[in-house]
């Protein structure tokens, strides 16, 4: 408590009262003026605080520093030449595989691969089986007649026939002329009573009725049979574009290139006589091939399957109103 009888006491407290209240007084616009002060005066110091830069980078340039510390670690890369001749002198561990050809033997002139396991290798193996169990009666009928049923006589003689022909041309000319005139077409499911079905030379030729693959087939066992080389026969199945329908002949090399044996034609066809035919599967004694052909989507040819109904053929043989040629 202050006390007025106190003179010396009373100006040094006024004094005190006034600097607190002066510096109670201070303002924001002060504070301001005081904080530019401290700025201006860090500035002067030369402390200049700045936000760091962003860097931005694609994968191809961490990649690229990768492959730069692998080059300064293993030494220079060396680009393997492209030039066969550069390749010569060039030695390495791998191994060398063969040249792959850019042509091919086969029909058409088309690569051809094992088909899959499926309802064409059972069709085939069963008509193979059938005729190994025949190949022994048709033996002893070629050499003893007597012993001959009346098919098996006819199987013969057509052999005989085409076996005393050494030009290979003037030998499948023949056989398809004679297999064409003893056969007449009908379709499987007028026949049998079943989508498609393929029978042994001796079951077509007992009956005279058939369709395509019987007429393929049994031209095949009686060239085999007149001592053709089995490599040079195949059956082929094809999609007729001429008629839009599968078909089925038999292909046979003469002097390097592949004639075809057609139940429509007496003639052998070949070159442009083929251009109609879309190759889908070549048979043969190695078994089932599927074409490399260049189609994006192949088409499954009715004997792939027995549910498909047979080619629209009247019983004697004639085709339908809808069919230009008979299949």
């Amino acid at each position: 408590m202050l006390r007025i009888d106190q003179p010396r006491g009373f100006p040094r407290a006024c004094g005190l009262v006034l600097a607190v209240a002066a510096g109670l007084s201070v303002t924001p616009a002060d504070a301001r003026t005081k904080k530019a002060t401290i700025e201006a005066s860090t500035s002067d110091v030369g402390l200049t605080v700045t936000a760091p830069q962003m860097r931005f980078f694609t994968i191809n340039d961490v990649l690229a520093k990768h492959d730069g510390l692998r080059r300064k670690a293993s030494g220079p890369v060396e680009v393997a030449a492209t030039d066969p001749s550069a390749r010569a002198g060039v030695a390495g561990d791998a191994p060398r595989l063969p040249a792959i050809s850019a042509t091919t033997d086969e029909p058409f002139g088309l690569m051809t691969f094992r088909a899959p396991e499926g309802v064409l290798w059972t069709k085939w193996r069963g008509v193979k089986a059938t005729m190994t169990s025949d190949a022994a009666s048709i033996k002893a009928c070629n050499q003893d007649d007597q012993r001959c049923s009346p098919v098996e006589r006819r199987f013969v003689a057509m052999t005989r026939s085409a076996a005393a022909e050494t030009d290979l041309r003037a030998r499948a000319e023949i056989v398809n002329r004679n297999v064409n005139e003893a056969v007449r077409y009908v379709g499987d499911y007028q026949h049998h009573g079943v989508a498609d079905l393929w029978n042994a030379p001796l079951t077509t030729l007992l009956s005279g009725l058939g369709d395509c693959e019987d007429y393929a087939i049994a031209k095949y066992a009686l060239l085999l049979a007149a001592g053709t080389p089995e490599t040079d026969l195949k059956l082929l199945l094809v999609r007729d574009l001429a008629v839009r329908q599968d078909h089925a002949v038999l292909a046979i090399r003469i002097d390097g290139r592949w004639s075809v044996l057609d139940n429509r034609r007496a003639a052998l066809m070949e070159g442009r006589d083929l251009q109609s035919f879309m190759p889908l599967f070549a048979i043969d004694h190695r078994g089932v091939s599927l074409f490399a052909a260049p189609y994006a989507e192949r088409p499954h040819h009715e004997s792939e399957t027995d549910i498909a109904p047979a080619a629209n053929v009247d019983i004697s043989g004639g085709p339908s109103s809808d069919l230009p040629l008979q299949l």
